[in-house]
């Protein structure tokens, strides 16, 4: 086995066994009954796996396989070009956007190569995190030369899968018992992102990690997968990483911490990370869905009453995100901002 950067390598408690658990799978729900209007037991479905998991697979989605077969291709395309070109489109921290391969998770480097986009070209966030300062910044999209048809295969992919994540927002929302439509001024001018990420063999597996174990800030994320794995999630009772096995043509939904708190702690946004392996390269294309940077997260007022009060505090969306971005480029000395530090202690 080679060395690698010490930079790389995981605390003895975090890094990976490399044996599968065989366990139940995680829930895999069909979407072919959403268009025909009878959303009750897909619902039900959802807020099943969103307690127990914040986790689920969703199948006959209406993201095209054609399409979703197009973007691996230049995702790929992208990540063998030489690395003075990749870096001609190098995120730095004046914009997020862009070609990325020192990203950091709790303060350890990521065995990977990403490169973001925005998927409302230009996105407005707040300047800094401070709570006074009123300055909003705007955020554009860099693109790279090569492939050519890297900009618009990625933007076409972005609004297929944003149709699908209005679609599981609103599953999510009746599930909870409120209206199909309760969350969806939310994201009127959303902040997320769409991300390919490059998982390079690995001469060290058992050292590193491809992403450190985190749980996502936004409302949730639509993850396409290769069939090369690695992808696990801790469950709740045992606390033991399972990994999700990839389904060809399904999107991994994973419940993220904004929805977390509008449930009033009702669902779970659950920790995962990514194992890498020494044989295979990996791929796989998150799209992260965040709110507009002006929302106001709080526990939904319907689903908060003198038995079940609000288990915390309201914060603002893009103040919350623009203080987690800044801990992806370096160590810093102290945690990032969680929800854990909104929760009231009443």
């Amino acid at each position: 086995m080679g060395e690698i950067d010490p930079a790389f390598i995981q605390e003895p408690e975090h890094r990976p066994k490399l044996r599968s658990i065989e366990v139940n799978e995680i829930p895999v729900i069909d979407l072919s009954v959403y268009n025909t209007g009878d959303t009750k037991q897909i619902a039900s479905e959802i807020g099943n796996a969103c307690k127990k998991w914040g986790f689920f697979q969703v199948i006959n989605h209406g993201v095209p396989l054609e399409l979703r077969c197009r973007v691996e291709k230049v995702a790929k395309a992208f990540f063998d070009l030489p690395i003075e070109e990749k870096r001609k489109v190098k995120r730095d921290e004046l914009n997020f956007t862009g070609y990325h391969d020192e990203e950091h998770t709790k303060n350890v480097r990521d065995w990977k190569e990403v490169f973001d986009m925005l998927i409302q070209d230009p996105t407005l966030l707040p300047a800094s995190p401070e709570p006074d300062d009123e300055e909003i910044t705007t955020y554009t999209n860099r693109w790279p030369e090569y492939p050519p048809e890297f900009r618009e295969t990625c933007q076409e992919y972005a609004r297929e899968v944003e149709k699908l994540a209005f679609k599981l927002l609103e599953l999510i929302s009746l599930s909870l018992g409120s209206p199909a439509n309760r969350l969806g001024d939310y994201f009127k001018h959303q902040t997320g992102m769409l991300r390919l990420n490059y998982y390079p063999p690995c001469p060290s597996p058992e050292l590193a990690l491809g992403v450190g174990r985190h749980r996502d800030g936004g409302a949730l994320t639509v993850l396409a997968q290769d069939d090369v794995g690695g992808l696990q999630i801790k469950e709740q009772s045992s606390g033991e990483w399972i990994p999700v096995k990839p389904i060809p043509n399904a999107y991994i939904i994973n419940i993220a911490d904004s929805l977390q708190v509008w449930s009033n702690d009702l669902y779970v946004s659950a920790e995962h990370r990514v194992v890498v392996n020494s044989e295979r390269e990996r791929f796989s294309i998150p799209f992260f869905f965040f709110p507009s940077h002006y929302v106001t997260v709080k526990p939904l007022e319907e689903l908060v009453n003198e038995q079940n009060p609000a288990k915390y505090e309201e914060y603002n969306w893009g103040k919350y995100y623009v203080n987690r971005t800044g801990s992806n480029y370096k160590k810093l000395e102290a945690e990032n901002i969680q929800i854990h530090h909104f929760k009231r202690s009443d």
